[in-house]
């Protein structure tokens, strides 16, 4: 492949916006099929608000009431178990404290049906004393920031793919890599026993190099949009075999859980449902934030989907489940520190808290910002290698760094193209979307490795923390100092005895 390689940026496309209401008590309120029922308040002001903009409330994370407050309950059970904070007693039902951080999902709800105008519903609706909140969450979209211009179906594939794993120097020995093939010479550190689920669009689970461990569409629509979680897919799981690529964990099982039908959110809890203590969620989104210029320009402004009130529910019930949770930080090359993610959106609940300060309560999610490769990798030189690539969201709650340029991984065709998308390969998987399953990657292997040594797995604050203490370091790059902080790289001979050394 040539070094000039012709590339645009990704201007997201995705046009749906969703109106959440948050009620201030969860029994204010039920919803049936005949619209909303009382359970301890008159509703009937509120349902004529709703039946003049021809909307309908439901549950945003799905099932019933009494369903959702069991399965809170469980998590917050496994959570003390866990050593993970726990909702304070005194704070309200929908309210997250510094030691709780857990919004109460039996109080989310979304709009449907065909209204015209969203903000003035959410104006109305933020007037009635029983809802503590109504904003409109905007589309989210991929954290991909580069796409190739070329056309993969107009070249022949050969009779047999070639092994490309020479190509991904990420999986060798710091600090170029996050040495995943030391972690395979462990029993256990290629993920064996472990599951993690992927939210996003779509995957291509019949992909030649994608047929071993996967588990298939958990939630949501797979779309045919799908080279994107095929890439991610690949980066984390692509089969051990003599052609193509190699997952860093190979042996882990894939689901994917899709936003597509979905909200992020809602597709968040299905994988947590599916998921079992000291498996993986990772949140391969990001959104426009309020930094975001109109007309958008590119991806510029988009930050890590936790912001939304929604959305940190949603992590954290999968954090108190014991799941880990790993986050791009987005492309929107933001300081995540800014005073302006300080500000309460309007129609924000009073109990949101900016988690992207960390004197705040945190999602628990490991945040993920982006780094030049190696110069030379594929022929090309991004900058010095590990330092913040220029899109990279960055502050000081980004936990780690990974690749965000020239992944080589499956799915794209721009390394290796044909007339079945079975066989494309890529060389340039990029942006926060590359990073973020390294990091994912990273984390299966030691939790295996755990595992086959009988011991507990560790849970995503523990790996937060492990994976700033250890690592390749951060380096300075032209106007991207060291002080805007996207973290180490991860490396797995030094995160595997650290993460041992816990009991």
């Amino acid at each position: 492949m040539d070094s000039d390689l012709l590339e645009e940026v990704i201007t997201p496309t995705e046009t749906e916006s969703r109106l959440v209401v948050i009620f201030k008590t969860a029994s204010v309120v039920k919803v049936n099929s005949r619209g909303l029922e009382p359970a301890s308040e008159d509703v009937a002001p509120l349902q004529a608000v709703l039946d003049r903009h021809h909307a309908s409330l439901t549950l945003l994370f799905g099932q019933d009431e009494s369903r959702l407050r069991r399965d809170q309950a469980e998590a917050l059970r496994a959570s003390a178990e866990d050593g993970e904070p726990s909702d304070a007693a005194n704070e309200g039902p929908s309210a997250p404290s510094e030691g709780g951080i857990m919004p109460d999902l039996a109080s989310f709800y979304f709009v449907d049906g065909p209204v015209a105008n969203l903000e003035s519903l959410a104006g109305e609706l933020n007037q009635h004393d029983l809802v503590d909140a109504a904003y409109i969450t905007p589309p989210a979209s991929q954290p991909l920031l580069f796409q190739t211009l070329t056309s993969p179906e107009e070249n022949d594939a050969p009779a047999v793919t070639p092994n490309f794993t020479s190509r991904q120097i990420y999986l060798g020995p710091a600090p170029a890599g996050v040495d995943a093939k030391f972690a395979h010479t462990i029993p256990g550190g290629r993920g064996q026993g472990l599951r993690m689920a992927d939210v996003e669009r779509g995957w291509l689970f019949t992909h030649e190099d994608l047929r071993v461990l996967q588990g298939g569409v958990v939630s949501g629509t797979n779309s045919p949009d799908n080279d994107h979680g095929t890439a991610v897919c690949g980066v984390v799981s692509g089969d051990v075999n003599n052609i193509g690529i190699l997952g860093i964990a190979p042996d882990s099982v894939f689901y994917g859980s899709s936003y597509v039908g979905n909200s992020v959110a809602t597709a968040i809890k299905a994988a947590a449902d599916r998921l079992r203590s000291g498996d993986v969620i990772l949140l391969e989104v990001h959104r426009p934030g309020p930094n975001t210029p109109n007309p958008p320009s590119g991806q510029k402004g988009y930050i890590a989907v936790e912001w939304w009130p929604e959305d940190f529910a949603a992590i954290r019930y999968a954090v108190n489940k014991g799941i880990v949770v790993v986050e791009a930080a987005g492309n929107g090359a933001e300081n995540l520190d800014a005073p302006i993610y300080n500000t309460r959106l309007q129609g924000f609940p009073n109990w949101w808290r900016n988690p992207f300060n960390t004197l705040n309560p945190s999602s628990g999610a490991i945040i993920v910002g982006a780094g030049c490769p190696p110069p030379g990798v594929h022929g090309r030189n991004h900058g010095p290698d590990r330092s913040r690539l220029s899109f990279s969201n960055y502050g000081s709650r980004v936990d780690c760094q990974g690749w965000g340029r020239e992944v080589t991984s499956t799915g794209y065709g721009d390394l290796q193209g044909g007339q079945s998308r079975d066989l494309w390969y890529t060389d340039v998987f990029n942006g926060t979307s590359s990073a973020s399953p390294m990091a994912t990657g990273v984390v299966l292997c030691v939790q295996g490795i755990r595992k086959s040594k009988g011991k507990v797995p560790l849970t995503s604050s523990r790996y937060r923390t492990l994976l700033r203490q250890t690592g390749s370091p951060q380096q300075a790059g032209p106007g991207a100092p060291v002080s805007q902080r996207i973290g180490n790289r991860p490396d797995l001979k030094k995160l595997i005895p650290a993460a041992l050394n816990i009991p």
